[in-house]
């Protein structure tokens, strides 16, 4: 996400030279750089042109410290007003209520409603350790009261039966009935979506929502219809009391102009931002975080929360006692380092997070095969126990075997033992002391794009 913007923005930024003070002049090629990456990035044109002013304004006459260069004191100010227009600051859901605490999910069809249930119970679940239950009241899809049904069971959530002879009235009353009985903390509630904004839609969900009085009332939508996006909230936002946005698909979106339109568009907070398919593929949408990765600043507090919540703190501590005892890496924990790198949704997904990124040459990016993963780890499952254990005794006929039973060739297996010998001295480097500080001093300088690791 961004990352059209990101380097342009950042390429932009960088360059401003002057004097001790911003003026209109010295800035004046720069801010309309700025205003062409944000349309070039779908950004809605009313949003680019009160977001250049407002900069405009609040840097001109700006004093630059002597601690600073031009370019840097107005990226200072341009990601103040990133946050602004973003809205500030991470908004919560508002769950204070009576339990069941009711939130209705609305949309149009395809923006991944139902998936985005899904993710939203299973975040309730693990967070905020609330018990979730979950209902469908789209009545015009049977698929999707299956979909959400298989869902539901994988996130471990309580799911209540629907049928499509029911009215979806019926369906969402009964649902927060029978929560209650149960003393379940949350109910989410997924409606009907349409290929289009009309007026059925809008009465059937009135309906619904005055039947169940909910305390949040998201609207999810697809973020790769860019402006589009905050134009379909600010509709929906006229006929129903929305609260906030889910954006999803934002993985798959270069631009990043709907996450920039929606709020001013809509007056509506972006609370969620749907990072992937998985249903771990959920991220709080904090303002001030996205604001510095536009900015190539990098977000390393979301990075942080990453790695608390989804690594496997068990494998890693198992680790790190195999190391004290002076007993080496070998292939099976090489096995479950790449699965903590997919829990976490990938090298590129970490990369998005990292400062400097906009620096890396894309071809360098490009290489970053998330495929990859799934044929090492295909490889490494094709090994018996003690060639896992003992990476040495692979040899000839066992590297065929390994590359028939992978659907790999032999090659392919080289290449797998190369990268896991270069890891192991890389492993053994940081278990004599030191541990991954140390790792990263050595290599600094040698990184590409001069990452302040």
């Amino acid at each position: 996400m961004f990352e059209n913007l990101t380097s342009r923005l950042s390429k932009t930024l960088r360059n401003l030279r002057g004097s001790g003070r911003l003026t209109e002049e010295n800035i004046k090629d720069t801010l309309r750089e700025v205003r062409m990456a944000l349309l070039e990035a779908d950004v809605a044109l009313p949003v680019v042109r009160d977001f250049v002013e407002q900069v405009k304004q609040r840097a001109v006459g700006k004093e630059v410290l002597e601690s600073l260069t031009p370019g840097q004191a107005l990226v200072k100010v341009v990601h103040e007003e990133l946050i602004a227009l973003m809205g500030a600051a991470n908004e919560e859901l508002d769950l204070h209520a009576q339990p069941p605490a009711v939130v209705l999910m609305a949309g149009l069809q395809g923006a991944g409603k139902t998936t985005s249930v899904a993710k939203l119970a299973r975040w309730l679940k693990e967070r905020k350790k609330k018990s979730v239950l979950v209902v469908s009241a789209d009545i015009y899809r049977p698929a999707a009261i299956e979909q959400l049904k298989t869902l539901a069971n994988e996130v471990g959530v309580e799911f209540f039966p629907s049928d499509p002879s029911q009215k979806p009235v019926d369906i969402a009353r009964n649902a927060v009935d029978a929560a209650r009985k149960k003393y379940i903390d949350v109910v989410l509630v997924d409606t009907a979506g349409r290929l289009h904004i009309d007026a059925e839609m809008m009465t059937e969900i009135q309906q619904v929502h005055a039947a169940i009085n909910p305390v949040e009332t998201l609207f999810v939508v697809d973020s790769m219809t860019g402006q589009d996006a905050a134009n379909t909230a600010k509709a929906f936002g006229e006929a129903l009391p929305l609260t906030g946005v889910i954006l999803t698909k934002t993985d798959g979106d270069s631009r990043g102009g709907a996450a920039l339109s929606v709020r001013q568009i809509t007056g509506k907070p972006i609370k969620f931002l749907g990072v992937g398919e998985k249903t771990t593929a959920l991220e709080p949408f904090h303002p001030d975080r996205l604001a510095s990765r536009i900015l190539d600043m990098g977000d390393v507090l979301s990075l942080v929360e990453e790695v608390q919540h989804k690594v496997d703190h068990a494998k890693a501590e198992k680790l790190a006692a195999k190391f004290k005892k002076g007993q080496g890496f070998d292939l099976e924990d090489f096995r479950d380092q790449l699965q903590q790198l997919q829990n976490m949704g990938g090298l590129g997904a970490l990369m998005d997070k990292l400062p400097g990124m906009a620096n890396i040459p894309e071809a360098a990016k490009n290489q970053v095969n998330e495929k990859e993963f799934g044929r090492l780890e295909a490889m490494i499952n094709s090994m018996t126990p003690g060639e896992r254990r003992h990476p040495d005794i692979i040899k000839g006929s066992r590297k065929r075997r390994i590359a028939m039973g992978s659907g790999t060739q032999v090659q392919d297996v080289n290449r797998l033992l190369k990268q896991f010998t270069q890891m192991q001295k890389m492993m053994k480097k940081m278990s004599k002391g030191g541990g991954i500080g140390k790792m990263m001093r050595g290599l600094k300088g040698r990184m590409p794009g001069g990452l302040p690791f």
